[in-house]
């Protein structure tokens, strides 16, 4: 499973920037080994509206009582939330996170430039480079950290269907969410 998901990030990373777009930080919820979807950070602003957006990505896996999350985010996903940058960059990170820890896995890059566009924006295709061992219990920026440890805290709504009205207010919010088959209502 694990690799399946690092290939889906690296395959949305391959996309976005090839059309010169910066990934959006993206979670990928597991109940009992199943994967519950894909859930992208909405559009954010500099700042705080960065770290509460990037830490609510959590609401999808509470609502759904996952077991295991997987985040994906670009190094630089720090610089809009006005933190410093560490690690490697620019660098795909992927968290394997459950109750009881995470694992973190850096996937660096070099970027490969495809083209610029008239306004001036580059696409570019990455270079992957040799990944370091795994970081068991490795150092999250806050906001990915805050996400991790939200997915355990359950949602305490008081509706028929805890689980279908957080995904509709999260995409009112803006996230774009894609449901597997099994959680799709």
């Amino acid at each position: 499973m694990w690799d399946g998901l690092v290939g889906v990030a690296k395959e949305t990373y391959t996309a976005s920037l090839g059309e010169g777009v910066v990934p959006r930080p993206l979670m990928m919820p597991l109940v009992r080994g199943e994967l519950v979807g894909l859930i992208w950070v909405r559009p954010l602003k500099v700042g705080q509206d960065a770290l509460a957006g990037i830490a609510e990505l959590a609401n999808i896996a509470a609502a759904a009582g996952a077991d295991q999350v997987v985040l994906a985010w670009e190094t630089h996903a720090a610089t809009t939330c006005e933190l410093p940058i560490v690690g490697p960059a620019p660098c795909l990170n992927m968290v394997l996170a459950t109750r009881d820890g995470h694992v973190l896995h850096q996937f660096p890059y070099d970027e490969q430039l495809l083209a610029h566009s008239p306004e001036g924006w580059a696409s570019v295709a990455p270079d992957w480079r040799s990944a370091p061992a795994p970081q068991p219990g490795g150092e999250l920026v806050p906001p990915i950290q805050a996400a991790v440890n939200f997915s355990y805290t359950p949602i305490e709504l008081n509706h028929p269907d805890p689980f279908g009205v957080t995904v509709v207010l999260m995409e009112e919010d803006g996230y774009r969410i894609s449901l597997t088959e099994a959680f799709a209502r």
